[in-house]
C-alpha cells in the first residue's frame, strides 16, 4: 500500500499526549470532524477497539483500517505522543487491571484455519466464537454509562408513541425490543421499512415521541434517514451504536455504546441484546409493572 501524503490542512499535534486513556478518547472525540480521511478512520477504530489496542500490532490496525502503518504513526504523533508504541503503552496501563488481556478472537481463529498441520474440529471454532461474544458482553458490563443509561430509561418510560428503527443486522434487535416494550402498554412501531416504506411508517412522529436507532458501523443510511426526520419534528432520539463518533450519536438525548465480539466478518448481537433487555427490565421497574406475570401469551388459535 503505497504511503499516503501528509494533508497540507493537518492540524498541529498536541504539545504533550494526555494523562489517561480516557482523556485521550475524549480528545480523539473533540478533534474527530477536524481530522483528515485516514486519521478518522483511525480514531473510529479507537473509539469502538479500545480494549484490543494493547494487544494489536499497528500493522493489525493498518489493516483493519485500510491505511499505511504511517498513518497511524501519524496518528499517535497527532495526539502528542512520539509513535504508537507509546500511545498503546496508555492503553495498556488503562485495561490490564481492569481484566486478563483482551484476546484478538478473529486472529486466533484466521490462525486455526491457516494451520494446515492441525486441523481445528467443529467444536474448537464454535468455542472461539462463544469466547469472542463472552468477550462483548464483559466489555458491555464494564464500560456501561450508567448516566446515559438512567436518561435512556426516563426517555422510555415518559414517552407515550415509540418508534424503533433497525436495519438489516440490527433489525433483529429493534424486533427484539419492540417486543419487550410492547408489555408495557405503550404505544410501539417497529420501523421495517417494509417495501421501502421508511418516509411513511415515520410520517407520525411528532414532538416529545421518541425514536430509538440501532445501527453500527458502517451505519445504516436507512436508519440516518430516519433520525434526521426524527429531528426535523423534534421527536426525543435515543441511540444504540459502537462509538461516540457515529454519524447517529450527534444529538442524540441519550447514547447507550455497545462493542460485539466477532469471528471474522460475523459480528455477535448477545451483547446488544442483553442491553435491550436490560433497558425493558429498568423500564419495567420504574413502571412498577409485575415482571413475574409477564409471559408469552396463548395464540389466537388457543
Amino acid at each position: 500500500m503505497p504511503r499516503p501524503d501528509l494533508p497540507a490542512n493537518e492540524a498541529q499535534p498536541l504539545a504533550s499526549p494526555p494523562i489517561n486513556a480516557e482523556r485521550l478518547l475524549q480528545l480523539i472525540t473533540e478533534e474527530y470532524e477536524a481530522l483528515p480521511r485516514q486519521l478518522k478512520r483511525i480514531a473510529s477504530y479507537m473509539s469502538q477497539q479500545s480494549d484490543r489496542i494493547m494487544v494489536d500490532r499497528i500493522s493489525d490496525i493498518a489493516r483493519e483500517c485500510e491505511v499505511h502503518p504511517s498513518a497511524i504513526v501519524r496518528f499517535s504523533q497527532r495526539f502528542g505522543f512520539s509513535g504508537f508504541s507509546e500511545m498503546q503503552a496508555l492503553f495498556r496501563s488503562a485495561y490490564t487491571h481492569k481484566a486478563s488481556p483482551v484476546q484478538n478472537y478473529q486472529q486466533r481463529i484466521r490462525s486455526m484455519i491457516a494451520n494446515q498441520s492441525q486441523k481445528a474440529s467443529d467444536g474448537d471454532l464454535a468455542r472461539e466464537c462463544i469466547d469472542a461474544t463472552r468477550s462483548g458482553i464483559e466489555r458491555l458490563g464494564r464500560e456501561l454509562d450508567d448516566v446515559a443509561f438512567e436518561t435512556a430509561v426516563d426517555l422510555i418510560a415518559n414517552a407515550d408513541n415509540i418508534y424503533v428503527v433497525g436495519v438489516r443486522r440490527s433489525f433483529a434487535v429493534a424486533d427484539y425490543l419492540v417486543y419487550n416494550l410492547q408489555h408495557t402498554h405503550k404505544r410501539i412501531q417497529l420501523v421495517s421499512g417494509l417495501g421501502g416504506s421508511y418516509r411513511e411508517q415515520m410520517r407520525s412522529v411528532r414532538a416529545n415521541d421518541l425514536v430509538i436507532a440501532i445501527s453500527f458501523t458502517p451505519y445504516a443510511k436507512e436508519t440516518q434517514h430516519c433520525l434526521r426526520y426524527a429531528r426535523q419534528q423534534r421527536a426525543n432520539t435515543l441511540i444504540l451504536t459502537d462509538s461516540h463518533l457515529s454519524p447517529l450519536a450527534k444529538h442524540a438525548n441519550s447514547v447507550l455504546l455497545v462493542n460485539e465480539g466477532s469471528a471474522l466478518a460475523f459480528r455477535s448481537l448477545s451483547a446488544t441484546l442483553c442491553l435491550c433487555q436490560a433497558l425493558f427490565v429498568a423500564v419495567a421497574y420504574r413502571l412498577e409493572l409485575n415482571v413475574d406475570e409477564i409471559h408469552e401469551q396463548a395464540g389466537f388459535d388457543d
